[in-house]
């Protein structure tokens, strides 16, 4: 699958099958997240597999996603913010919130170019997560990401038309159709 492909056909998943995915292929998804942005090259995320049963089923409760629980394998994806606040006290939060996003994007997209499958599960108790992987008071939860092979067959989503979402040189100005330029 070319790039385009694989953007228009990633979706969230919230039903799998009991296959259970390579690892390895897991861990090649994880390492390209090393290469998305991050604010001052300071990189801020870690990252959890979880494969136990019972904690994945801790993770389902926490995030009250009972999806969660069918995976066979679950990432929780963390930020570990010191360094980047410290560098940027102003806007490090922002930072850190913006590169999660886009290294949670890499990862995403490269699971579904391997065939497999994954849903963003940024509602959830932090508390209960962070009891259920050791994870120290500082570091950040980010998300929760279930991996696994789709069950069924996807359900078609409407997107919205560019039209309705872009603008031109201020908010709320639409495109205007074919100018002519004076030279």
């Amino acid at each position: 699958m070319d790039l385009t492909q694989v953007i228009k056909s990633r979706h969230s998943v919230r039903k799998f099958s009991s296959k259970t995915p390579d690892w390895r292929d897991i861990i090649q998804c994880i390492d390209l997240m090393r290469y998305s942005p991050m604010a001052g090259n300071i990189f801020s995320l870690k990252f959890i597999m979880v494969d136990d049963q019972k904690k994945i089923n801790e993770l389902s409760k926490a995030s009250e996603q009972e999806h969660v629980n069918e995976a066979q394998y679950v990432l929780v994806v963390c930020s570990e913010k010191k360094l980047t606040l410290n560098a940027h006290p102003e806007r490090g939060e922002t930072y850190c919130k913006q590169q999660a996003g886009a290294a949670i994007q890499n990862f995403l997209l490269k699971i579904t170019e391997i065939g497999l499958s994954s849903c963003w599960v940024g509602l959830f108790d932090e508390i209960e997560v962070k009891r259920t992987l050791n994870i120290p008071p500082e570091v950040e939860v980010e998300a929760i990401l279930p991996i696994g092979f789709e069950r069924g067959i996807p359900k078609v989503r409407r997107k919205p038309i560019l039209d309705s979402c872009l603008y031109f040189n201020s908010y709320r100005n639409k495109f205007m159709k074919k100018q002519k330029r004076v030279n």
